[in-house]
């Protein structure tokens, strides 16, 4: 088997008493969407804000194509190619959705005057952010402000600002959160299409039709811990994972 895009090993992280990750170990390889479950409090996005520096480590380290990142700051990790969405839109809403997606290009990060940047630096992030605007179906709302945009197209503007930066893992904390049913199908859609540009996927969700339809693997946690990987129909009916879920022994399924 080729060697993992991301390699994480006994990874800690602790906030005063609270372990919130509890020595972690987790390949993501390339090709592969790797659906991240658990209760409320498991630690899945705690994992996800230590792997891009959001939060510092307390112990273990991090391997993302071959470079040690454990202690790299936020800005570089993205910039090495991983890109995330959060739990919550974290969206410029004042902004339109174009502006929104050339945020993620890293010359206007890091000239916030824009009149600053070469045309022909300006006309190619335009072009990227349009790209993925496109892709996710956004292309005709390019000067609508993010305020006004359906919950949906928030999220999928979240996606298309994160693959402007060009990723090669993309992270998506709880992208169906809040979507009605044909948002959530749409989004599925969009999900498999992105995959395509991409070297890897993680995707933290609950909603369990989606995450089956989606992963290739499943990881389920509870408090801060792995308790077991493999395909979704052993993990889902795993009995530490039904307790988990369920809060008692059971020999009851998740549906």
């Amino acid at each position: 088997m080729k060697q993992p895009i991301l390699e994480v090993r006994k990874l800690q992280k602790s906030f005063g008493g609270l372990r919130a990750l509890d020595g972690i170990n987790l390949d993501i390889h390339e090709g592969e969407v790797v659906g991240l479950i658990g209760p409320n409090g498991a630690g899945k996005t705690a994992l996800l804000n230590t792997v891009t520096g959001f939060y510092r480590a307390t112990g273990g380290t991090i391997l993302f194509q071959n470079q040690d990142i454990t202690h790299r700051p936020m800005h570089e990790i993205g910039r090495l190619g991983i890109g995330r969405t959060f739990q919550n839109i974290r969206l410029f809403r004042r902004m339109t959705v174009l502006e929104n997606a050339l945020v993620a290009f890293r010359p206007f990060a890091d000239h916030p005057l824009r009149s600053l940047i070469a045309y022909r630096e300006r006309r190619m992030a335009i072009a990227r952010a349009m790209h993925w605007l496109e892709l996710l179906q956004l292309a005709d709302k390019v000067d609508r402000i993010a305020s006004s945009l359906s919950y949906g197209d928030a999220r999928r503007l979240e996606i298309a600002r994160a693959l402007v930066g060009e990723p090669s893992l993309l992270l998506l904390d709880e992208p169906a959160a809040g979507m009605n049913e044909n948002e959530t199908r749409r989004l599925v859609d969009d999900i498999a299409i992105v995959r395509r540009h991409v070297r890897a996927i993680v995707l933290i969700e609950h909603d369990m039709d989606l995450i089956r339809s989606l992963s290739d693997r499943l990881v389920a946690m509870d408090y801060g811990r792995k308790i077991v990987e493999g395909a979704s129909a052993e993990v889902l009916n795993h009995p530490e994972v039904l307790k988990a879920y369920l809060g008692t022994d059971t020999e009851e399924t998740v549906s």
